[in-house]
């Protein structure tokens, strides 16, 4: 039995869309520390996900994210370059919380806390970000990715890059992916530049709130507007957010 879902696994991977990295093309520099809730999750001092900080002692990010690399992750925050640690510094991981019914390889509930081993100091490098209230983000509004994954020329970024993105109107997102996309969990978007392989789990930031998190790509092209980026809704899971973190503002 083990081979044969060794050889059924082999078989399917080819055509996953999922990917355990999603990172920024076609994007800028971020203004450094202009995004101080983001965190980078490293595994063996190497940069695998994106996340974000929404208090002082939990982490947001893809549950995919800790499945796809089972060993012990840190998080840094503070951060802009990566090479550089006069800002920034390391904090252990005390508790992986996934959601309860993510399924690794699959697109549905892809959304982990990380709950830190200390307490953060906040400080004008290190804050958290607000989370949405319950409802969607209406179609057609400007929001922004960040990251410190691969660029468009492949090689990965040390320094946070950005980029703009267009919400996408839920009837256009069902179109385009059919049924791998799910109303009541999910949100897609597009821009000029936008999340590709190398940083999932950071945030889809909307005005001054984290309303979704990066979570697949269509793994042909990055940025496809044949088929969209994908973040989990947050507010989809604003009730099982606050049964573990606490009543996050």
């Amino acid at each position: 039995m083990t081979v044969i879902s060794l050889l059924l696994l082999a078989s399917l991977l080819p055509h996953l869309t999922f990917t355990a990295h999603v990172v920024i093309v076609n994007g800028k520099e971020a203004k450094p520390h202009s995004r101080p809730y983001m965190v980078s999750i490293q595994s063996i001092k190497t940069h695998v996900c994106g996340g974000f900080l929404i208090s002082d002692e939990f982490v947001m990010t893809a549950a995919h994210c800790w499945k796809g690399y089972p060993e012990i992750l840190t998080v840094v925050v503070g951060a802009h370059d990566l090479r550089k640690s006069e800002i920034s510094y390391h904090v252990e991981v005390k508790s992986y919380i996934p959601h309860p019914y993510y399924t690794f390889c699959s697109h549905w509930n892809d959304i982990m806390l990380l709950k830190l081993k200390k307490r953060i100091q906040l400080n004008n490098y290190v804050k958290w970000i607000s989370l949405p209230k319950e409802g969607d983000v209406n179609g057609g509004t400007l929001c922004s990715v960040a990251g410190w994954g691969k660029l468009t020329n492949g090689r990965n970024s040390d320094r946070l890059m950005e980029a703009n993105m267009s919400i996408i109107n839920h009837t256009e997102c069902l179109r385009k992916w059919g049924s791998t996309y799910f109303t009541s969990q999910m949100i897609c978007a597009h821009g000029d530049g936008g999340s590709c392989r190398g940083d999932s789990g950071g945030p889809l930031v909307c005005g001054n709130t984290a309303a979704g998190v990066t979570s697949f790509v269509y793994r042909k092209l990055c940025n496809s507007p044949e088929r969209p980026n994908v973040y989990t809704k947050i507010s989809a899971y604003l009730q099982w957010i606050h049964q573990i973190a606490g009543n996050i503002k």
